[in-house]
């Protein structure tokens, strides 16, 4: 039985304006903590602390997601707390202050995504394999959300963010109120292993350390890119329009990402992606003053998140079974996003610090063929599947 349309656009509004709030945290976070008067140590700091709440945040809501049943709203409560420690933004000064409301906001926020994965996954049921053409208006949010807030903080001061992610804040809150709750099937629940045995398997355990080795080598891009293009001579219009281009590749290959798994492999494409990821982030740190270079490198977006997140869902489904796939999903994000973008954003800071932006892009491309070797040598699956 397929998704009924109603459902369908449920789910992919809240998907609009999640990843249309991160539209205008990613690219222009870093840049409002410059104009705060931060320096590079300090913006990497409060930005591994934006990444770091992953580590423990996720865990926490899925494991009480799973143990009470209550998924949609742990989402809606996290969604709301999100917004209501958000409000002191307007009033927030110094380093201090807006570390631990950064910790704040952050910890409820990071509760909500991996929830809402497990969500869709269950209203799609046998359906998976459409989970990116929902997944798909994420991207479309932040496509939005980049180019048009590229261009109003090229006519306007940055300082216009706050109030505007406090209004996407209440648009994400909101569409949570308009999802149904959704059951997993019978099926879903299969599976005799508990979180604890799935874990302690070899190529669950190279998974997540793979995980880490992709996020912390995006840790530069999510949290410098902005700044490092700003450096470059590039206006915000035309950062905004970078990051967007990477988004739009993303979009295309979403349409195709179920087709395209079928013929690579779950394997394979985590491999593939982790090649792409260094040549990425080498173009970038080689050859910042060459626009045509600078678009080669942000459609490659489409493979280095757009694959690798499709890939990493799927092999999260085919480890966990759905009665701990909350705790699946929890740990896919806070050891990857958290434990990777965490280190990632940190120590970027203190790279730049130290040898500048062009070096820390190297050691990002570095980071992404360790987590390829990774992947070559120990994912296997005796039968591929696809989501």
């Amino acid at each position: 039985m397929s998704l009924p349309r109603a459902d369908y656009w449920r789910l992919s509004t809240f998907y609009l304006f999640y990843f249309a709030m991160l539209g205008a945290i990613v690219p222009f976070w870093g840049l409002f903590l410059q104009s705060e008067g931060f320096d590079e140590v300090a913006i990497g700091t409060l930005m591994a602390v934006l990444m770091g709440t992953r580590i423990i945040a996720p865990n926490l809501w899925g494991w009480l997601a799973d143990r009470t049943g209550q998924r949609l709203r742990i989402i809606r409560f996290g969604a709301l707390m999100t917004l209501g420690v958000f409000s002191a933004a307007f009033w927030a000064e110094g380093f201090w202050q807006w570390f631990w409301l950064i910790f704040a906001f952050s910890f409820f926020w990071n509760a909500v995504l991996p929830q809402f994965e497990v969500i869709t996954l269950h209203a799609l049921g046998a359906q998976r394999h459409s989970y990116s053409r929902i997944r798909l208006w994420g991207s479309i949010g932040f496509i939005l959300t980049v180019v048009g807030l590229g261009w109003v903080f090229d006519r306007v001061a940055i300082d216009a963010l706050i109030p505007i992610l406090w209004g996407l804040m209440l648009l994400v809150w909101l569409s949570a109120l308009w999802v149904r709750p959704v059951e997993p099937s019978q099926q879903d629940n299969a599976g005799s292993h508990g979180f604890w045995q799935i874990l302690r398997r070899s190529e669950v355990l190279s998974f997540f350390i793979v995980c880490l080795l992709i996020q912390l080598s995006h840790g530069p891009y999510y949290s410098f890119y902005s700044i490092y293009m700003s450096a470059q001579g590039y206006d915000k219009t035309q950062i905004g329009l970078l990051w967007a281009l990477g988004v739009v590749a993303e979009v295309l290959l979403f349409v195709v990402m179920p087709q395209l798994l079928r013929w690579t492999g779950l394997a394979l494409m985590m491999q593939l992606g982790m090649l792409t990821c260094a040549l990425r982030w080498l173009l970038i740190a080689l050859f910042p003053d060459q626009l045509w270079v600078l678009l080669l490198a942000q459609c490659l977006h489409a493979v280095t998140f757009g694959c690798l997140h499709a890939t990493g869902i799927a092999m999260v489904q085919r480890f966990f079974p759905s009665r701990i796939q909350g705790q699946g999903q929890a740990l896919y994000s806070s050891f990857g996003f958290g434990v990777g973008g965490a280190i990632g954003a940190f120590g970027s800071g203190l790279v730049w610090n130290q040898y500048g932006g062009e070096v820390m892009f190297v050691f990002a491309a570095g980071a992404a063929l360790l987590g390829w070797f990774v992947a070559w040598r120990w994912i296997r699956f005796p039968a591929e599947t696809s989501l």
